[in-house]
């Protein structure tokens, strides 16, 4: 029984090889294949070519080893007599893009023998530059005398207009313990952006009393930058004692952080120096409501008794106003304001029979046109 099992499993087995053994090989007779060991046919050799002319400046090249696994095929069944000459390393082959390839191998060499440069790897050079275009497209269709005065009027209104403004920065009543009082602060202008005519006048006085201290000054102003104005010009008091005429030189601008201040020395046609600096800082709550810390600072280089003056540091007002802009025009403000008289002039203060500090709550309009 074993023995018959056994026959059937073979004859089984070798139904099944026949068909493989059948397979058709046609196709990998001119194949020498690495597996196989059957040796391809003899061919008779194809009759030789006389080979072309190479030629002699500029030998091939010989031509790199192909990859792509195929050193193990054999060609003897192709004719290779037919095949073109080796071109020529220096000539470029038709289609080919001469880029730089370099990370492939050698880099193409310039004219100079270095590296190819292009683009901003280029020296600079030294040419001068072309001249800018003085003609104007227009005045090729329209009369240039009319496009000239058409240029002229651009120009004034972008800039070049006379502007002025007349401004009191303070009109307030002062209450104050005793008498009350009154004090302004205003100024005015003519000109363009760059030059102007400054008019600048402050003042106070106690009401049912003559004028306590009034000044004008007339001052030419020239932009030094785009924020500040160096001034020179006069100055006028007019006060208890003798009157003054003060040359005057100065500053005024917009500080870093939009602080405004203001600076100025001044020299009496006796000989007095003076000097003042004031600042103030408009700090928004709102778009109309509007905070203002103010400080002034007075100083004098020597004692003028006859105005009751003192050397150093004469006096300083410190102040806090705070204005509602019913329009920028148009503003009234509340506030406080602490004045001190310090050194020998508050010794002069105190012989007059002054108190030389005084707190006073004010109310006023800020007003411009």
């Amino acid at each position: 029984m074993s023995r018959a099992l056994t026959a059937l499993a073979a004859s089984t087995a070798l139904a099944f090889a026949q068909p493989v053994l059948a397979q058709e090989h046609s196709q990998h007779q001119g194949m020498n294949m690495p597996d196989m060991q059957t040796p391809a046919p003899a061919k008779k050799p194809a009759p030789k070519k006389p080979a072309p002319k190479k030629r002699a400046a500029k030998p091939a090249k010989p031509a790199a080893p192909q990859s792509g696994g195929m050193e193990g095929m054999d060609h003897s069944g192709h004719d290779m007599s037919q095949a073109p000459p080796a071109s020529d390393p220096a000539e470029p082959m038709p289609g080919m893009d001469m880029q730089d390839h370099s990370r492939h191998g050698a880099a193409p060499q310039s004219q100079h023998g270095g590296m190819e440069m292009t683009g901003t790897a280029l020296p600079a050079g030294d040419a001068a530059a072309p001249p800018p275009p003085m003609d104007h497209f227009a005045d090729r269709q329209f009369p240039q005398d009319e496009m000239a005065r058409a240029r002229e009027r651009m120009m004034r209104e972008q800039g070049g207009q006379i502007f002025h403004q007349i401004m009191f920065n303070l009109a307030e009543y002062r209450a104050r313990q005793g008498r009350d009082g009154y004090h302004w602060d205003g100024e005015a202008f003519v000109g363009g952006d760059i030059d102007r005519l400054w008019l600048k006048s402050e003042g106070e006085g106690a009401f049912g009393d003559r004028l306590e201290s009034a000044e004008v000054q007339a001052l030419y102003s020239h932009a030094i930058g785009p924020y500040f104005n160096l001034q020179a010009g006069v100055r006028q008091d007019f006060r208890r004692g003798p009157n003054r005429t003060y040359a005057t030189v100065g500053f005024e601008g917009l500080a870093p952080y939009m602080f405004e201040v203001e600076g100025a020395l001044f020299l009496s046609t006796k000989g007095d120096l003076l000097g003042r600096l004031e600042g103030y800082y408009d700090q928004r709550i709102t778009q109309r409501l509007i905070l203002q810390p103010r400080v002034e600072l007075n100083l004098a280089a020597q004692d003028v008794p006859e105005n009751r003056i003192g050397s150093g540091l004469t006096d300083a007002e410190l102040g806090l106003r705070l204005r509602y802009e019913i329009t920028r025009r148009f503003a009234p403000y509340v506030g406080v304001t602490h004045e001190a008289k310090t050194g020998r002039t508050a010794d002069f203060a105190r012989a007059d029979g002054e108190d030389p500090t005084t707190t006073s709550f004010v109310a006023g309009l800020r007003i411009w046109f």
